[in-house]
């Protein structure tokens, strides 16, 4: 069995890592894959700009039994369509079901005519009239870029000034064509959550809650990243609030099966707990990352198994079972990060980190120098992930982890998982 998953960052290398661990012993390849997967798959050079050159890479290799789309973008431009249309499998949704992480005007008008829990939203294709709408409803209120933008585009403006700054971003081009059209919606308060799910567009199999971290410092102070860390298990989630989330997810599903819609892939619903339970933030239309970093990993049915009945549309076939164990991990990320950082800097201690009982370190920005050197090359560089019986011991395994790795300008959090244990 051959297996291209495209894709090369920290959920990717977690992605390939599971699949290497697969009963199948699939033969992997990873494009463009990093520093991480080229220990568990061929890397592969390919320019994800055009969908096109996943199907000719496809061929070239030629026996490819899967492809998993690991990002988000190539799904949104119809990589999952072009595969299909060359009868091969694909774990990923097609362009149409992509357009809830593609758009948030789409996703924001799918919930608001399903009634599925979201925060009251308008849509707006210029700065006057979102200027106007502004001044009418006051602050907080949150911006959102309506298109893809690398994980910014949204702000949570606490005051008129900082949502007026938002607004003029998004139309003054700073996004490109993601923010052409900007959506205005309330402020939801609580804390966050994430659950995922496997799907075939009819069945809606949930996976383990899991939180992220989103703000670079600690205490959730400073500019918003991908990810700083996540946990899995989360407290604050009893089996009552996960089955009204998992839920939500069913209705999204079914909503999009009424439009015409079937959605083959991994649905990821990032929800508010509120007072009135929860509501969906966002939807993207992969896997979170860090989240498959401490999802994936308690993960105990194959995952080859489990995206093969996806993409066949048998998952009803399926149980999915999960380990008791919790797991941390914590992004190291490039100085600057998330704004501007520098590359090539040489990385050491990630021998010793695994050393630690319980820690996989994965790759996210990293890769071989000419002299085969490990160095960064992206913001976030190493997801240090630790699983072990409790969400404590997961915790201290991981920092200690954290302890052994150094490359110059290396920041990240230490606060990760810390509410969880105060709740626990």
């Amino acid at each position: 069995m051959r297996i291209l998953v495209i894709g090369g960052g920290g959920r990717e290398h977690a992605i390939v890592k599971a699949l290497s661990e697969s009963r199948h012993a699939p033969e992997l390849f990873c494009a463009p894959g990093n520093g991480g997967t080229a220990e568990l798959a061929q890397n592969l050079p390919i320019d994800l700009e055009d969908p096109g050159n996943v199907v000719d890479l496809v061929r070239r290799i030629g026996g490819v039994d899967l492809v998993v789309v690991g990002p988000e973008a190539p799904l949104v431009m119809g990589v999952a369509n072009l595969l299909a249309a060359s009868g091969i499998p694909c774990f990923g949704p097609k362009a149409a079901a992509a357009e809830l992480e593609g758009s948030k005007w789409f996703a924001k008008r799918l919930m608001l005519d399903h009634g599925i829990p979201t925060a009251r939203a308008e849509v707006f294709e210029n700065r006057e009239a979102a200027g106007a709408y502004l001044a009418d409803h006051g602050a907080p209120i949150v911006v959102k870029a309506d298109g893809l933008a690398a994980g910014k585009g949204v702000t949570v403006a606490r005051d008129l000034e900082t949502a007026m700054h938002a607004i003029e971003e998004c139309f003054s081009g700073a996004f490109g064509e993601a923010g052409e059209v900007v959506v205005l919606e309330d402020v939801l308060e609580g804390q966050e959550c994430s659950l995922l799910a496997f799907t075939d567009g009819t069945t809606v199999l949930p996976m383990v809650p899991a939180q992220d971290h989103k703000r670079a410092l600690d205490g959730d102070e400073g500019p918003n990243t991908g990810g700083m860390g996540a946990y899995s298990p989360v407290p604050v989630v009893d089996d009552a609030t996960l089955a009204e989330m998992t839920a939500i997810l069913e209705r999204t599903v079914a909503a999009l099966r009424e439009q015409g819609v079937v959605y083959q892939g991994v649905l990821y619903g990032g929800f508010m707990l509120t007072a009135e339970g929860p509501k969906v933030l966002e939807f993207n239309v992969r896997f979170g990352d860090p989240e498959a970093q401490v999802v994936l990993p308690r993960l105990k049915t194959d995952l080859v198994d489990v995206m093969l009945a996806v993409a066949s549309g048998t998952l009803s076939d399926l149980t999915l079972g999960w380990r008791d164990e919790a797991a941390l991990t914590v992004v190291l990320a490039s100085g600057g990060y998330p704004d501007s950082y520098e590359k090539g800097k040489p990385i050491s201690g990630i021998e010793e980190a695994e050393a630690v009982p319980g820690v996989t370190v994965y790759h996210a920005g990293t890769k071989r120098g000419d002299n085969g050197t490990l160095v960064t090359d992206g913001g976030r560089v190493l997801d240090v992930t630790a699983v072990a019986p409790t969400l404590r011991e997961a915790r201290d395994r991981a920092y200690e982890a954290v302890s052994k790795i150094s490359f110059e300008g290396m920041h990240y959090r230490t606060d990760i998982g810390m509410r969880a244990l105060s709740e626990a």
